[in-house]
C-alpha cells in the first residue's frame, strides 16, 4: 500500500489538487487500485452545491487519470514523466458520490504505443459503479 508522501514521490500533483489518498495494488505499467474518503470538509462542497454536496464527475475522472498514473510511471523507464490527458470516452456516471463515501478508483492499461496508451477505469462506492470511462493519455517529459 502506497500512502500520500509515497503517491507524490511518483505523481507530481499536489494538494489541493491530488485527488487520490492511498494506493491499494499496484501492477507498474499495467494496473492500480486506489481510494479516496471524502469527509465533506473539501472545499468543492462549498459550491458543488450548497446544501446539497455532490463530489465533481470530471474530479472522479481526474483521480481515476491520477491512479492511471501511478501505474504508468511507477515504471522506471516512466520516472519524472507527466501523464497528460488525450482524451476522455464512453464516460458513465451511475451514481451520485457524497461526503461519507469512499471511492475506489480501478484502472487497467489496456494499450500502449510509444508514449501514448489508452486506460479502462471504474468509480466504485460501497461496491457499487459510481463512473466508468476510457482515458487516452499522452506521456511527456516536463521540460
Amino acid at each position: 500500500m502506497l500512502d500520500r508522501s509515497q503517491i507524490e514521490a511518483i505523481i507530481p500533483h499536489r494538494d489541493p489538487f491530488l485527488l487520490i489518498d492511498r494506493v491499494l495494488e499496484l501492477e507498474p505499467g499495467k494496473r492500480a487500485v486506489a481510494e479516496r474518503d471524502l469527509t465533506g470538509d473539501e472545499d468543492v462542497f462549498r459550491g458543488h452545491f450548497p446544501g446539497y454536496p455532490v463530489f465533481p464527475g470530471v474530479l472522479q475522472v481526474e483521480a481515476l487519470a491520477q491512479t492511471g498514473a501511478v501505474a504508468l510511471l511507477s515504471v522506471p523507464e516512466n520516472r519524472g514523466k507527466i501523464a497528460l490527458f488525450a482524451g476522455i470516452e464512453k464516460v458513465r456516471f451511475r451514481r451520485q458520490v457524497v461526503p461519507g463515501d469512499t471511492m475506489r478508483f480501478e484502472i487497467e492499461v489496456a494499450t500502449v504505443r510509444g508514449p501514448v496508451g489508452k486506460g479502462e477505469g471504474k468509480v466504485f462506492v460501497g461496491g457499487q459503479l459510481a463512473c466508468a470511462a476510457t482515458l487516452t493519455f499522452a506521456l511527456t517529459d516536463p521540460s
